[in-house]
């Protein structure tokens, strides 16, 4: 394992800590999935690539990681106050389908996404279904330590019984006494001691669809139960990282940390991470402001706001150009600039190999190879990391215009050393050969016309499945006035 001094923003200390795994060369790390019952939305991929970077990087330096992902596929209500229909339900229900209908195809459309813009499997994706036992164990073990109450069949956490031995808040810096005065009683809380109380297990009302029987009667879990069980059951009871996007701070977060704590004695988290929030020209993206565009409609460029469409590595690049803690905002200017910037640096590394060779080299490597991890190693900053790459390009440029020099053993070691953090640690695809892209575009241009036949006999069945069987395999249709292109993920 290598030596690097590893620094990593820790939220709930809201300071960079030396990066200390619980077993030496090992990390357990946890990441909160999507609640499969919708498409993907662009917040969660800056989640999932974010905390790609970080799971690439950790392997890089010769970690054991453990990368657990869930998916969420019960429990989730249609509000924070553990009231109405089960989203998965609801979605269900207004689509006329079964809830594993819904579960299944928003999965598979959560891994077409994942896949695109390249990122790792992780090694374990629980589902809250799968774990309904374990999810009653844990709230049977809360009530043992007093720190829950059963109610008409639905248990609730107490989060004032808690408070009195622990801290609820620690996380989030949110003050019980100010919660309990900002809450109000609300239709339906009846049932709780205090407004700020929170669900372990709800009792199913006539109609609910996905239920279990429980000790306390049929019901289904609670939100935030899922990820305490099913991280402390593949990590231990205290693991090395969780994260997720900073909106699941509070209350998400918060409650995990109140369940795990109460149910075994002890903090689950050594590091908590969280991502940041995106914008559109400055404002907060949502369906309200008519700004939230996915995925798809990025790289289509089917979309009012945007002016073309956009390859996935482009989106990748551009995401990675800003520190994953800080604020991201899209704009047309800044993603063609993110277009232009990733066409340079790699075109800067498929000039490395045919560089001209010189008895001596004018390029102090090891400095600037240190420079590349310094940067990584303060809390994963690929933004600087781009950076330090985009000097040496700078360098590459030079020398193959024939003003700088390099000799036979730095080449080896610069081309080893772009090829391992351009694909290896950001992630990016390589590309084509040009006679391999040649045939691609050949083959390409015959799949794309048969499809464009089965359109105009409004076969939507074929057309759709040459789409998906293409970006299976990396290969994206973009459809447009003028015809239909294609692109690399």
């Amino acid at each position: 394992m290598s030596d690097q001094q590893l620094y990593i923003q820790n939220t709930l200390t809201r300071k960079k800590e030396l990066f200390k795994p619980l077993v030496a060369g090992k990390v357990g790390m946890y990441v909160c999935g999507p609640t499969v019952y919708s498409d993907v939305h662009l917040g969660n991929v800056r989640t999932f690539l974010s905390f790609d970077l970080i799971y690439r990087y950790l392997l890089h330096l010769g970690y054991k990681v453990r990368y657990i992902r869930n998916i969420t596929d019960v429990g989730h209500l249609v509000d924070d106050v553990d009231e109405g229909e089960d989203k998965i339900s609801k979605k269900a229900r207004l689509e006329n389908l079964e809830p594993m209908e819904i579960v299944q195809k928003y999965t598979n459309g959560f891994h077409q996404v994942m896949r695109l813009f390249n990122m790792l499997d992780p090694d374990i994706e629980p589902t809250a279904t799968g774990h309904i036992i374990e999810q009653m164990e844990m709230v049977e073990r809360i009530l043992e330590k007093g720190y829950a109450y059963e109610v008409n069949g639905s248990v609730y956490f107490d989060v004032e019984k808690y408070n009195e031995s622990f801290e609820y808040g620690v996380l989030s810096g949110r003050k019980l006494d100010e919660l309990m005065s900002n809450s109000r009683e609300l239709e339906g809380q009846s049932d709780k001691r205090n407004p700020v109380d929170f669900a372990l297990w709800k009792n199913a009302e006539q109609g609910h669809i996905m239920k279990w029987d429980s000790p306390w009667g049929i019901g289904f879990p609670g939100w935030h139960l899922e990820c305490s069980v099913m991280s402390t059951k593949y990590l231990g009871e205290t693991f090395d990282i969780h994260g997720g996007g900073m909106d699941l701070k509070f209350p998400h977060h918060e409650c995990e940390i109140a369940q795990s704590t109460a149910a075994d004695g002890v903090a689950p988290v050594k590091y908590w991470v969280h991502t940041n929030m995106l914008t559109v020209n400055g404002r907060k993206m949502s369906k309200s402001e008519g700004n939230g565009f996915t995925p798809e409609q990025l790289i289509t460029g089917d979309h009012p706001l945007l002016e073309q469409g956009y390859s996935p590595m482009t989106v990748r690049f551009f995401m990675l150009q800003s520190h994953y803690a800080s604020t991201l905002d899209f704009s047309n200017q800044a993603l063609q600039a993110a277009e232009k910037g990733y066409q340079r640096l790699m075109q800067a590394f498929d000039l490395i190999e045919g560089l001209p060779v010189s008895n001596i080299s004018d390029l102090d490597f090891e400095t600037f190879k240190a420079k590349c991890y310094e940067v990584m190693n303060d809390d994963f900053n690929s933004p600087k990391l781009i950076a330090q790459l985009f000097e040496g390009a700078k360098y590459i440029q030079s020398v193959n215009a024939g003003n700088r020099k390099i000799d036979k053993s730095t080449k080896e070691k610069l081309l080893n050393l772009y090829r391992t953090f351009i694909f290896d640690v950001l992630g990016f695809v390589p590309n084509l050969e040009k006679g391999n892209k040649l045939l691609l575009e050949g083959l390409l241009d015959t799949i794309i016309e048969i499809r464009v036949q089965a359109k105009n006999n409004k076969d939507w069945v074929t057309s759709d499945a040459i789409r998906n069987s293409l970006n299976a395999l990396g290969i994206v249709l973009k459809d447009s006035k003028e015809g239909t292109s294609w692109d690399l993920k």
